[in-house]
């Protein structure tokens, strides 16, 4: 009897084998949270950011492209330069103006090959605007870090009007005023410096209208 009752008390105690593989659902909640994830963030977020872009900010969201006679003529976000003496020009570009390549020089102040392009540029400005070397601002010599920023300072701007004015016959005075009126301000009064938006400027310009050789 003792035999038999030990016996029993063995098998009870005994690990029944196992019937079926379970992950406690694991597998099912990383599948869930994935599909989740790119839904709600690879698509939904996307779909409804564009949406409130085109809403509130659709220049914006558009990239403040500027339209003439149906034709695209620039954008307010990025510098192009302009070959006429009659245009403000915006400062240079170490990407040559190519929104593909977009890019400072990131050579450092102790660079030569800086120091000597520097240079050339600032005789090469004080030419053109018919100024001392030293009368030229930093902004007309250097290039943004993104390579293609669309704004000069005001005195990058101030020293390019007498050069406008002689190419298209204004009065000074007008085209000081011009500048003023298209000097911005600092953002929210706090942010940034004081900036000229170069192509909105030339534009202004042009719809003046102003006989050429007055």
């Amino acid at each position: 009897m003792t035999t038999a009752i030990t016996a029993n008390l063995r098998n009870d105690k005994a690990p029944s084998a196992p019937t079926s593989v379970s992950d406690g659902g694991i597998v099912r909640g990383a599948i869930v949270l994935t599909v989740v994830s790119l839904a709600g963030f690879g698509f939904l977020y996307s779909l409804a950011g564009v949406g409130i872009g085109q809403a509130l900010f659709p220049d914006a969201a558009n990239g403040s492209v500027i339209e003439r006679d149906g034709k695209v003529i620039g954008s307010l976000l990025v510098a192009q330069p302009f070959v006429s003496d009659r245009y403000f020009q915006p400062r240079p570009s170490a990407a040559g103006y190519d929104t593909m390549a977009l890019a400072g020089s990131n050579q450092a102040r102790t660079n030569p090959d800086l120091r000597k392009r520097l240079e050339e540029t600032r005789a090469a400005v004080a030419r053109r605007e018919g100024v001392d070397p030293s009368a030229v601002p930093g902004d007309l010599i250097t290039q943004s870090g993104g390579g293609i920023d669309p704004h000069v300072s005001p005195q990058g701007a101030a020293v390019q009007i007498e050069r406008v004015v002689r190419a298209r016959g204004l009065d000074r005075d007008v085209v000081e005023r011009l500048v003023a009126d298209h000097t911005e301000g600092r953002q929210l009064g706090v942010f940034g410096q004081p900036r000229v938006n170069v192509l909105n400027l030339n534009l202004a310009l042009d719809a003046l209208e102003a006989p050429i050789g007055k």
